[in-house]
């Protein structure tokens, strides 16, 4: 792996391929399978599952590019593990510093005393019939939900902190 610190834009895209959330971030690593970046929360953000992210917050996130999902670590502030959380997503492509993913709506969340919460499974399967989600597209996002599971019940990379 080396070690870059490219700023690039993160574009989190729904189904129609419209842009959802947009962030920027910096590359930490990046290999032929994987990427990894950090960015710092600029203000403060209330989120409906995981409350108050308060301005100095860090994520790391982890991206693989054969893989279904994707990983952020939050730190806050002062450097303390936050919690995980996890989105199961089609894979991203990286190109000319724009990382792009198609989000499929489930989240899971892993606190720091390790406890996990799957989040937006009836959003996957209101916005699978909606958007009517291929069969290939629905099995593997439910297929990278379980591998996601298994790494964080056997706190496998990077569960492993």
């Amino acid at each position: 792996m080396r070690a870059i610190n490219n700023a690039v834009t993160v574009n989190s895209r729904k189904i129609d391929n419209k842009i959802y959330r947009s962030w920027n971030a910096s590359v930490i690593e990046q290999n032929k399978s994987s990427i990894i970046l950090y960015g710092e929360f600029e203000e403060e953000i209330r989120h409906q599952h995981l409350g108050v992210i308060k301005p100095g917050t860090k994520s790391y996130e982890y991206y693989w590019f054969e893989r279904w999902y994707s990983i952020f670590r939050f730190h806050e502030p002062d450097g303390s593990l936050r919690n995980f959380y996890c989105n199961v997503n089609q894979p991203p492509v990286f190109e000319n510093n724009i990382l792009d993913y198609v989000d499929l709506d489930i989240d899971v969340i892993v606190w720091k005393d390790k406890q996990r919460q799957i989040l937006d499974i009836d959003e996957f399967e209101s916005n699978a019939k909606k958007y009517r989600y291929s069969k290939q597209i629905v099995k593997k996002a439910l297929e990278s939900l379980r591998e996601l599971l298994e790494l964080i019940d056997k706190q496998q990379f990077p569960f492993n902190i």
